[in-house]
């Protein structure tokens, strides 16, 4: 696949999450640069240090979803905080979002046994807001992968291969075979996958250099990468 063609990137940070580098006009400007049709900013929520304060997410009406040519979907990169799959946003806050990740984060998980991080997983999976799960196979938490990709194509939630994980600069031992873990079972199932940049700066938009290698390793199937096709993400997520 030619990830240079992708039409859309919808894991992004801007200034507002506190330790990234880029204003929000910055990021949609590079990616209608690059060609994306879609940007989704997705803010990080309560959980991590240093981000933007609830009052943001209930501002958001005030954004323009149409910006330099592209779409825009404004939302947030929620923590899933522990085995029983809570999260650090509120129903109300959610309800106001375009769009809504869900991951693991160091910084605000309490971590449990493989079994345990599984659950919690699966009920963040299983919550009805919840479209996207972050870094599944960035190893912070120990996981099994099967019923994951189970849970997930029962409840149309997408699992992203993340690009930034990779970086060697990350330090993320179990990043490169957990993910390859993922790709296999999702070809297995017939799930797609989304890949995500995790752009914390403008220039990264789009930047999946570090996933060319899985894809190939594992075939995965063109179709199955959602980030194809605008019209393939809006529909599989019933946007």
């Amino acid at each position: 696949m030619d990830l240079s063609k992708v039409e859309l990137d919808v894991h992004t940070h801007t200034i507002a999450s506190g330790h990234a580098f880029s204003t929000l006009q910055e990021m949609v400007k590079a990616a209608a640069e690059k060609g994306l049709k879609l940007l989704g900013v997705t803010e990080h929520a309560s959980g991590i240090p240093g981000t933007c304060a609830p009052i943001y997410f209930r501002n958001l009406h005030v954004v323009p979803r149409r910006m330099y040519g592209i779409d825009l979907m404004l939302g947030a990169e929620i923590d899933i905080l522990d085995g029983d799959g809570n999260l650090d946003m509120d129903d109300d806050i959610m309800s106001r979002l375009d769009i809504r990740i869900a991951g693991i984060h160091s910084l605000c998980y309490r971590r449990g046994t493989k079994e345990e991080n599984t659950a919690g997983m699966i009920k963040a999976i299983s919550n009805p807001w919840i479209n996207i799960i972050s870094h599944p196979g960035d190893g912070t938490a120990e996981l099994d992968f099967e019923p994951i990709v189970l849970a997930a194509k029962e409840h149309h939630t997408l699992l992203e291969i993340n690009n930034s994980s990779l970086k060697p600069v990350r330090n993320k031992e179990y990043a490169r075979a957990n993910n390859i873990e993922i790709l296999r079972l999702c070809k297995k199932y017939d799930m797609p996958v989304i890949l995500g940049s995790d752009a914390h700066i403008s220039f990264d938009i789009a930047n999946y250099e570090y996933l060319p290698p899985l894809i190939h390793e594992t075939e995965f199937p063109d179709e199955l990468v959602i980030n194809r096709s605008l019209s393939a993400f809006k529909s599989y997520l019933n946007l």
